[in-house]
């Protein structure tokens, strides 16, 4: 393992200068994880960057096929960390808290291998369709390619509404393919296919058959990776849900169960409450007339009306005639 020999890195002290701005406490642990992992393999790559990018020539033809696992997790510099991580900062916060963190950490790890296999297949083509074997060589290293799939799924999730791209409102469902062309207009060195792989990674889990192939592998696994806990939400009727991920729902199940009302009341019925309130009400008066809290407090004749017809419906409430 060999470390990285640079000066100030900027774009890393505004990484974390972010990340502290936001509050370790407050990044769920799967993003906080993603985040630490890339930092840590800038400051302390693997291999050389020429070692751990993504080719065809590379991966396909030599048959290295680490280079998948290696090359989103290393940046050519802190810059290039930096607008990745703040990215996946912002995208993980939502996303996680949303999917959960186990089934987002399976998101995570199944978008950073797809990704790196679509992205050969695209140079594969392109070098064939277009019999230009310098696609073969093109090597793409980054975790952009992930976060434009976790885009897709953030605007997929987050249907409507609209995006600033250069200066343009775009609407949020084509987002993607705006940012994707208008990365490539400022900065043409990047690579393209790897954006775009992630994009159709992205759109195989919300519109194609990877959700539902993700879904069933899950289930194999003992570890149960596809149950991320519950997800409390309230709704307007007095109850409240959970979404859940085991067997009997797949992710998006939800189950309304009767909301507890004891925790709020005690046990108490709407009378007693009422009763109870109206009794630390002129408590508090007395106390503010500086007379006695509990006994030697004067009502008002509307209190007292008040205070008789509570008395006579408890009697009415505890005649076994009624």
């Amino acid at each position: 393992m060999q470390r990285r020999s640079r000066g100030i890195n900027i774009g890393l002290l505004l990484l974390l200068s972010q990340i502290f701005h936001v509050g370790i406490s407050n990044i769920p642990p799967v993003t906080l994880a993603t985040l630490a992992l890339n930092i840590w393999f800038f400051l302390n790559p693997l291999k050389p960057l020429l070692s751990s990018c993504l080719s065809v020539e590379k991966c396909y033809q030599q048959k290295d096929w680490q280079r998948l696992l290696l090359s989103p997790l290393h940046h050519v510099d802190d810059w290039h960390l930096y607008f990745n991580m703040a990215s996946m900062l912002w995208k993980g916060i939502h996303l996680e808290g949303r999917l959960g963190s186990r089934w987002f950490a399976y998101v995570i790890t199944t978008f950073s291998l797809l990704t790196g296999v679509v992205y050969l297949f695209l140079e594969f083509a392109l070098a064939e369709l277009m019999d230009e074997p310098d696609f073969r060589r093109n090597c793409a290293v980054g975790f952009s390619g992930v976060l434009f799939a976790l885009k897709v799924l953030n605007n997929h999730y987050c249907p409507g509404g609209f995006v600033n791209v250069l200066g343009f409102p775009v609407p949020n469902k084509f987002a993607c393919w705006a940012e994707l062309l208008a990365i490539h207009f400022i900065s043409p060195g990047t690579s393209f296919a790897g954006h775009l792989a992630g994009i159709l990674v992205g759109l195989m889990y919300v519109c194609g058959p990877l959700r539902k192939i993700m879904e069933t592998c899950s289930g194999i696994f003992p570890s149960n990776i596809d149950y991320p806990g519950q997800q409390y939400y309230f709704n307007s009727s007095g109850y409240f849900g959970y979404q859940d991920y085991y067997p009997r729902g797949r992710p998006g199940y939800y189950e309304e169960v009767p909301r507890n009302y004891d925790a709020y009341t005690a046990g108490l019925s709407e009378e007693e409450q009422l009763e109870r309130a109206l009794r630390a009400s002129l408590r508090d008066q007395g106390n503010r007339r500086n007379s006695p809290a509990a006994y030697g407090f004067h009502l008002t004749p509307e209190e007292e009306m008040r205070r008789k017809r509570l008395h006579r419906f408890d009697g009415q409430r505890g005649d076994p005639a009624m």
